[in-house]
């Protein structure tokens, strides 16, 4: 399988409703290793590597997030897979 690396960007109202932690779960049930983030301007960034396909679904699955979350669009930049980490984390600050 084609492994590859996304930058994505979740726009909306995404801080404050568990976005970061459901996107953890999310990427450890896909088997991804990367990050994410809050960022001061109120988006959420997501770092992730892997299989292409389950990256995809990751994609996916930020266009809506969790429950509570209202996600108004997403930007996604694919990059080239560096094998830069070995587990998912969210980061703080």
């Amino acid at each position: 399988m084609t492994k590859e690396r996304v930058n994505i960007i979740v726009h909306g109202k995404v801080q404050g409703v568990f976005y970061r932690a459901r996107t953890k779960e999310k990427a450890i049930e896909l088997e991804l290793n990367g990050w994410v983030k809050n960022r001061i301007d109120g988006t959420v960034e997501i770092v992730a590597e892997g299989n292409k396909k389950d990256l995809e679904r990751l994609v996916d699955w930020s266009r809506q997030g969790p429950r509570h979350a209202h996600v108004t669009k997403i930007d996604v930049r694919w990059e080239p897979f560096i094998d830069e980490f070995s587990d998912f984390t969210v980061e703080y600050g």
